[in-house]
């Protein structure tokens, strides 16, 4: 059986600050050792319940945030970008199923650090006139491959949020949002028992897992963070302007429509 377990920093526990998930000072270098124990425990949980081959996938910023030297021997990494697939790089390769951890609830939501592929550029993302977060998009682009996601892990507005979407999966919070940058969160040791427990009992219970399927072709609508931006990524002529900070294009599939979202995250640097 072969998982793939995508993993960001903002759901993890004791992470509540913008300062813990932006390299080159000591909080990061903390919540990064935070982020891969996560990971190990998920593994090692995938493990226990007749996982025989995992892929972890660094899922945030510039994925290259997990210690390939602390990391789970059992596992290999998939590290750097850029990817054609983002955050759900490896599900090509003939997984049986995706867990997620550390993720976040989606923009404009209360969830902590909540935002959806780039808080400076998105404010709100629909496919097919559902809004989704990244859970929800990169489910969706997993789904295209036949693949479930059945298991997710990060704080209890993310969990509210793709319940539905994910109905039989394993969804854990293990940190309760009071605000976008606080809350309380479990210790990390028991946050790791508690996703080890969860992760061994979602394999268990793969057969009942289904794909999360969008229909296609599909329309992909974005809410810009500023007319600027929306002036910038309209130079590609696939978008059209709907007003200021309003745009959509058409999409064949699910992974078209990441790929174009994730060029014009790049694009948005041009405006920093």
């Amino acid at each position: 059986m072969k998982i793939l377990i995508s993993v960001d920093i903002e759901g993890i526990a004791g992470v509540f600050h913008p300062e813990q998930t932006r390299a080159g000072n000591p909080e990061y270098e903390r919540a990064r050792r935070l982020m891969t124990a996560e990971a190990n425990a998920v593994i090692e949980g995938a493990l226990a319940s007749g996982a025989s081959e995992i892929l972890v996938n660094d899922s945030h910023g510039g994925f290259r945030n997990l210690l390939p030297d602390l990391l789970h021997p059992a596992a290999s990494a998939i590290l750097g970008k850029p990817r054609l697939l983002g955050m759900m790089s490896g599900v090509e390769s003939g997984v049986d199923a995706v867990m997620m951890v550390g993720y976040h609830g989606r923009s404009q939501s209360r969830g902590i650090l909540a935002h959806t592929i780039n808080s400076f550029a998105f404010s709100r993302v629909w496919l097919n006139d559902m809004e989704l977060g990244e859970a929800g998009i990169y489910g969706a682009l997993a789904g295209e491959f036949g693949v479930p996601v059945i298991f997710g892990s990060g704080d209890d507005v993310f969990v509210a949020e793709n319940q539905a979407l994910f109905p039989h999966a394993k969804l854990v919070a293990i940190k309760t949002a009071d605000g976008n940058t606080s809350g309380v969160s479990l210790s990390p040791q028991r946050a790791n028992a508690l996703l080890g427990e969860n992760a061994t009992a979602a394999i268990a219970a793969i057969g009942q897992a289904k794909p999360f399927v969008l229909q296609t072709p599909l329309t992909c609508r974005l809410q810009i963070q500023s007319p600027a931006l929306a002036d910038l990524f309209c130079q590609l002529p696939l978008l059209q302007r709907i007003d200021g900070v309003n745009v959509e294009f058409a999409a064949p599939s699910v992974q078209y429509a990441v790929r174009i979202l994730n060029s014009l995250s790049a694009m948005s640097f041009m405006l920093r």
